[in-house]
């Protein structure tokens, strides 16, 4: 029962529990005192809770659960049925719902079988003790076995090793709804059922050949009228005083109510409740069973299927809509799909998967993928409106020896993923190159945290100087990744990954807390002489709610003055007036850390947002340097450009500092127009914090440093 940081039982929990109660108190057959009652109520409710909210999901308290209700004879299999449909009723954080009920489920028929186990090798005993009395007293012991054998609730039939039925009791009859005579004109090889278990015949002549004394199995058996009956079955041997095999004696229990229960069980945890289609745990059932038996030059396809807008859909109309969708595309897609012979199934939420067992190359994976955006065109009508909806679909056609279940899956993963971002709508066929790029990339980023841990990743800084003079008054804060197998990786190589895995933030933190200590030392060292520190930072990190707490406490714990840090915002991630990360970047400003705008003129340029944002600079991208200069005789154009973007700029009351530059013209042309800073090769590559401290103290012996904000 999940639990608030308080120790407090949620509302669904807290019903379940008050259900549960009222469930094992009411009158089901077990009288019990209220003194034995209270405390199975207490610690079945206690183990379906772990069971419940425990991480990871652990199946064993359910068992128990149901154990204990038999061994305090809760044995009516109403009393099962309705606490079954307690928990599922019972809400779960994640889809271990329909594992709890059949661990439940299965703890109670367990426990009820072994129980009933007891009773018929009381009654095996009671045969053995029989045939041995009879050496001593023949009458007494046929007495005492007719007792047993007639009135005994389980069928009970004697055979000889050669599978004549001689005898059966009453039970046996009307379990069989036959008469005596009936049941013993049949021999026991006559009793084969389609569904009888692999292996069940050849353990019988194993035992008549005396190589055994008893065996138990699950067995279905047609009854005289037709209609299946699904028993327990334990056969024993019987052997003379020589230990001789002499005869054989079947014990049948009538299990058809509790197959017929496990087989409802079964359904619901590998169905779907809202399509009825398979769900994820019946999908990897199937995908592994066709990778177990894999025939030369067999083929197999996946197409997954994500419908697009779908969250928009269930926030407009609602949730009930939503689903009444999902129910409707799963009837569609099943409809159009299942007399080809492929299974689909839903993984969750608007995601379906189609399986293609067989398959003679990629056009028929393409075909299912174009049948199933055919399928969903047609708009849907939920209750009074249409909806159109599109999917975007990654197919997967392979040999199946060239791959795995686990990697398929991946494999059309990414392939969807890549559909998404070309267009949606659209099915996208799997690309093995771009595919291993993608796991690359994958694999880059799940090692991201380790190598932080691992002390990987390392900081150089490259200079700002201002134009007028050629001081230095800032450093570009560059991280770089030393990786153990890739070499040293700029971050051009890595950034990108860690912004979509949302890894950018604690690499983020850790990036600003060593420039930071490293300025905060540099300033301890050399005063105001010291240089501004620039940092980048991410379109997540300006977004995260953690950003101003982050910072607060990394300037604390450095020791730096916030009017030595500057944050750089893409032009990319520059946000609007109505951006709610803007509360956070002012609360920086007001903090005394400043702002810049990078890379501007690769985007949009908005002159507007550059009002609206507590920005009080901007960086030139160094592409627009690097293109005058490779055209020429250069482009006064494009000079004007860059001239007019510094005279905004600077009517904004923004400084501008120009990347990329690379030579003395460019340098000079950039002083003419009035840029204020400049970063490039020209006044220097990204260096160690060594080189950084070498150029500072060479500035302040020659008088050449300027003063931060000077």
């Amino acid at each position: 029962m999940s639990t608030s940081a308080a120790g407090t039982l949620d509302a669904p929990s807290v019903r379940f529990r008050d259900a549960w109660s009222r469930l094992l108190r009411e009158d089901h057959g077990a009288a019990m005192s209220p003194g034995v009652l209270g405390p199975l109520v207490s610690s079945t409710a206690e183990l379906l809770r772990h069971a419940h909210d425990d991480d990871p999901f652990d199946a064993a308290p359910a068992e128990q659960a149901g154990a204990l209700l038999v061994d305090a004879h809760f044995t009516d299999p109403a009393v099962l049925a309705r606490a079954v449909g307690l928990l599922q009723e019972w809400p779960t954080a994640d889809d271990r719902g329909p594992a709890l009920t059949g661990a439940f489920a299965a703890g109670w028929s367990a426990a009820l079988r072994e129980r009933t186990l007891r009773e018929q090798e009381a009654i095996r005993l009671a045969v053995d003790l029989a045939r041995r009395g009879a050496e001593k007293a023949l009458y007494a012991s046929e007495a005492r076995f007719r007792a047993v054998f007639e009135t005994a609730e389980v069928g009970i039939g004697i055979g000889d090793l050669d599978g004549n039925i001689l005898t059966v009791n009453a039970a046996l009859q009307e379990m069989f709804g036959a008469r005596a005579e009936e049941i013993r004109n049949l021999r026991v090889d006559m009793l084969v059922h389609p569904e009888d278990a692999p292996g069940v015949w050849e353990t019988y002549h194993e035992l008549v050949a005396g190589k055994r004394n008893h065996f138990q199995c699950d067995k279905p058996y047609y009854r005289h009228d037709g209609e299946v009956i699904w028993t327990h079955l334990t056969v024993s041997l019987i052997r003379d005083e020589d230990g001789a095999p002499r005869y054989q004696v079947a014990m049948v229990e009538d299990i058809t109510d509790q197959h017929r229960m496990q087989e409802r069980l079964r359904y619901q945890a590998t169905h779907d409740p809202l399509t009825g289609l398979p769900n994820r745990t019946a999908f990897f059932e199937r995908l592994e069973r066709l990778f177990m038996n894999i025939e030369p030059g067999a083929r197999f396809g996946l197409c997954s299927v994500d419908l697009d807008g779908f969250k928009s859909i269930n926030d407009s109309l609602g949730h009930e809509a939503g689903d009444q969708l999902l129910a409707a595309v799963a009837d569609r897609l099943q409809s159009s799909l299942a007399p080809m012979g492929h299974l689909v199934a839903r993984l969750g939420g608007d995601e379906f998967i189609v399986l293609l067992e067989s398959c003679r190359g990629p056009q028929e994976g393409i075909a299912v993928a174009q049948t199933v955006l055919g399928a969903l065109a047609p708009p849907f009508l939920i209750g009074d409106q249409q909806l159109g909806v599109r999917a975007s679909i990654g197919v997967v056609e392979q040999p199946i020896s060239a791959t795995t279940p686990g990697a398929a899956m991946r494999s059309a993963d990414l392939t969807l993923y890549r559909a998404k971002k070309e267009g949606r709508g659209c099915w996208t066929l799997f690309d093995p190159e771009r595919n291993a790029v993608a796991v690359s990339r994958y694999a880059m980023s799940v090692r991201i945290p380790t190598a932080l841990d691992r002390g990987e990743f390392f900081i150089e800084y490259q200079p700002l100087c201002a134009l007028s003079d050629g001081a230095m008054v800032a450093v570009e804060a560059l991280v770089r990744w030393r990786h153990p197998e890739l070499g040293v990786l700029g971050p051009d190589e890595f950034i990108a990954t860690a912004e979509e895995s949302g890894l950018i933030i604690p690499l983020g933190r850790w990036v600003l807390l060593q420039a930071c200590e490293q300025a905060a030392h540099w300033v301890a060292r050399f005063g105001q002489a010291a240089p501004r520190i620039n940092v980048n930072l991410a379109v997540r990190q300006a977004r995260n709610a953690g950003l101003l707490s982050d910072i607060d406490r990394i300037l604390r714990a450095s020791g730096l003055d916030p009017g030595h840090l500057q944050l750089e915002i893409t032009e990319s991630a520059m946000l609007g007036p109505r951006d709610p990360a803007l509360q956070a970047l002012r609360a920086l400003v007001d903090m005394g850390v400043s702002l810049t705008v990078d890379d501007f003129g690769t985007g949009w340029s908005n002159l507007a947002y550059l009002r609206d944002l507590p920005v009080s600079g901007l960086k030139i991208a160094g592409s627009f340097v690097s293109d005058l200069r490779t055209q020429e005789g250069g482009d006064p154009l494009g000079w004007r450009i860059i001239g007019g973007m510094v005279s905004l700029a600077h009517s904004l009351g923004l400084t501008v500092t120009t990347e990329g530059v690379e030579t003395a013209a460019d340098a000079e042309r950039l002083r003419e127009l009035g840029c204020d800073w400049a970063q490039g090769w020209y006044y220097g590559y990204p260096a160690r914090p060594g080189e950084i401290t070498r150029r500072i103290a060479e500035a302040m012996g020659s008088g050449a440093m300027r003063q931060p904000g000077s």
